[in-house]
C-alpha cells in the first residue's frame, strides 16, 4: 500500500456499516484496543486537563478513556461521552457505574446530532474515531460546543508516508476492521484545521499512528 492510498475520491463513512461493525465488536473491543493503550495515554496527556475542566469524549466507545479523563478533571469537572453504538455505550454505562463517577454524562447519538449538555467544554478527545473526523458536519457540531482556546486532541491510524509499504500493509487490515472509509487516512486530522490554530502532529509505530493536538481558534 503506497502513501497515495486513501484519496478523497474514496467513499465516505457509512453509518449503517459502522453500527453493524461495532455491534459485532462490542464484546471484545476492550481486548482489541489493549495494544494501543500507550497511544490513548499519550493523547489524553496532550489534553493537559485541569481540575474542574469539562471534556468531550467523542466516539467514547466502551468508555476506555473515562478513568484517565477522570483523573485529569477531578470530581468538580465533567465528562460528556458521545457514542452512536447502543451496544458500545451500554458497556460504557457499566464502566461508569463501576467507577461510581457521578460527573459523567453519556449521550447515545451520532456526533453531528448529539445534544451536548452544559457549558462549553475546555477540551475534546477524538481517539480512534476516523469516521467521525471525516464527517465535516460532525466535526463542526462538536467544535461549536468548545470554548475559544479549548484543547483539541485526535489520535488514530494513518497511512505511513514515504516508502514504508510494510507499515501500511499492517495499517490496512487494522483500518478495515475499525473504520468504514479509508478516505483521508493520509491526514485524518485535516478536518479540524478550519476550527483550530496550528496542529501539532506526532507519529508513532513507524508512522502508522498519530496524535494531533491544537487549540480552538478565537471566535471572529
Amino acid at each position: 500500500m503506497s502513501s497515495k492510498a486513501g484519496k478523497a475520491t474514496e467513499p465516505g463513512p457509512d453509518r449503517r456499516a459502522a453500527l453493524a461493525q461495532y455491534r459485532r465488536r462490542a464484546g471484545i473491543y476492550d481486548l482489541e484496543l489493549a495494544l494501543f493503550e500507550p497511544i490513548r495515554r499519550k493523547a489524553i496527556a496532550q489534553l493537559a486537563l485541569q481540575p474542574g475542566d469539562v471534556v468531550l469524549d467523542v466516539g467514547c466507545g466502551t468508555g476506555l478513556s473515562l478513568e484517565l479523563l477522570e483523573q485529569g478533571i477531578g470530581p468538580k469537572g465533567a465528562i460528556i461521552g458521545i457514542e452512536q453504538s447502543p451496544e458500545m455505550i451500554e458497556r460504557a454505562r457499566e464502566r461508569v457505574a463501576q467507577g461510581r463517577w457521578s460527573n459523567v454524562t453519556l449521550v447515545c447519538s451520532p456526533a453531528e446530532t448529539a445534544r451536548i449538555p452544559g457549558r462549553h467544554a475546555d477540551a475534546v478527545l477524538f481517539h480512534f474515531t476516523h469516521d467521525i473526523l471525516r464527517r465535516p458536519e460532525a466535526v463542526a457540531h462538536v467544535m461549536r460546543h468548545l470554548k475559544p482556546g479549548a484543547r483539541v486532541v485526535a489520535s488514530g491510524l494513518k497511512w505511513a508516508g514515504g516508502w514504508t509499504v510494510g507499515v501500511n500493509l499492517l495499517v490496512l487490515p487494522a483500518a478495515l476492521h475499525s473504520v468504514t472509509s479509508l478516505a483521508g487516512l493520509r491526514a485524518p486530522w485535516s478536518g479540524l484545521a478550519a476550527f483550530t490554530g496550528p496542529l501539532h502532529v506526532q507519529t508513532m509505530l513507524l508512522g502508522g499512528v498519530y496524535v494531533a493536538s491544537a487549540r480552538v481558534a478565537p471566535h471572529g
